[in-house]
């Protein structure tokens, strides 16, 4: 193989691997958005076969735009939890009118948990 083509080879292989690297760190490393939710935290448990992780599911309540007035509606929101500090602040705390700090991936990762959603910090809703 002459040089050139060697040249050739290793260019889109450099190139290759900086597709790579940067469709990896966008699904799973980038924080596409955060927000802060509030309501009830219907559940919260530890579950996994090989990476435990923490799971949860808040119920958000409000009312629903439609054209029976004063319709309720519910809203789930499913969420993951990777500090242990947070998940004993959850497991210890009260489960009603809590306020949770989340960021939210695009991907998922088995160690970080089954949601795109991962909640770093809780506050209780007065």
């Amino acid at each position: 193989m002459s040089t050139k083509g060697k040249v050739i080879i290793s260019v889109l292989s450099t190139c290759v691997v900086l597709a790579l690297a940067g469709y990896i760190f966008f699904k799973f490393c980038f924080v596409y958005s955060e927000g802060v939710n509030e309501g009830d935290i219907n559940y919260f448990q530890r579950e996994g076969f090989v990476f435990k992780t923490y799971e949860g599911k808040m119920i958000q309540t409000g009312l629903k735009n439609t054209k029976v007035q004063g319709t309720i509606q519910s809203n789930e929101f499913k969420f993951s939890v990777v500090d242990e500090r947070v998940a004993k602040q959850l497991n210890d705390g009260t489960n009603t009118g809590v306020k949770l700090h989340w960021k939210r991936y695009l991907g998922t990762l088995p160690w970080r948990g089954n949601s795109q959603f991962i909640v770093d910090s809780v506050y209780t809703a007065k």
